[in-house]
C-alpha cells in the first residue's frame, strides 16, 4: 500500500468511482488489452493522489522543521544579544538572574570560623555569612573539601538562602 492511501482516502476515491460508474457513455473499451477505463477518471484520480501525496510531504516537511526547531531552540537566549531590550525581554533576562553569586569560601582570619562571600546580583553589595554552624554535623575532611573546593553542603546552601533573603526582606 503505498502511504497516501489511508482508509478515509480510499473511501474517497471509491466515492469518486461511484459517481462515474453512473454515467456509462464516457466509458471506453480498449480492444488490445480488454481493459474499460475512463479518460476522466484516470484524470482526476491522478490529481487527486497528486495532491495527497503534495500534502504528505508538506506536513512532514513541517514535522521536521518543528523538531529541528525543537532541537536547537534548547540553549536558545530568548532577549537579543545586542542592542536595545524590549519590555518583555526584560523581564523575561531579570526573572531568570540568580538573586546572588557565590564570590568564595573560606576561613576568616579574625573568628577563624568558615564563612562565604556573597555578591548580591545587579548591586555591589557583598554579604559575609558565617557558615560555622551549618558545617558542625559534617566530618574534618568534608569540611576541608567543602573550603578548598567549594563544595556545599544542603544545609550551608540553605543557611546561604536563608540569610540573603534575610538580607532582602530587611533592606
Amino acid at each position: 500500500m503505498p502511504k497516501w492511501a489511508t482508509p478515509d482516502r480510499q473511501l474517497h476515491l471509491a466515492q469518486v468511482l461511484l459517481d462515474y460508474l453512473d454515467d456509462l457513455a464516457g466509458w471506453k473499451v480498449d480492444l488490445a488489452t480488454g481493459e474499460i477505463y475512463h479518460p476522466n477518471l484516470e484524470a482526476k484520480l491522478n490529481t487527486i493522489i497528486a495532491n495527497w501525496v503534495a500534502e504528505d510531504r508538506a506536513r512532514r516537511q513541517a514535522e521536521w522543521e518543528a523538531e529541528r526547531k525543537a532541537l536547537h531552540s534548547l540553549a536558545e537566549r530568548r532577549y537579543p544579544l545586542r542592542g536595545q531590550f524590549s519590555t518583555i525581554s526584560k523581564d523575561i533576562f531579570y526573572a531568570e538572574q540568580p538573586q546572588f553569586y557565590i564570590d568564595g569560601i573560606g576561613i576568616s582570619g579574625l573568628t577563624f570560623r568558615p564563612f562565604a562571600k556573597i555578591r548580591m546580583a545587579s548591586s555591589y553589595m557583598r554579604l559575609h555569612i558565617d557558615l560555622s554552624d551549618s558545617l558542625k554535623n559534617t566530618s574534618k575532611n568534608a569540611r576541608r573539601k567543602a573550603l578548598r573546593y567549594g563544595r556545599l553542603t544542603d544545609s550551608a546552601r540553605e543557611r546561604i538562602k536563608l540569610a540573603v533573603r534575610h538580607y532582602l526582606d530587611n533592606f
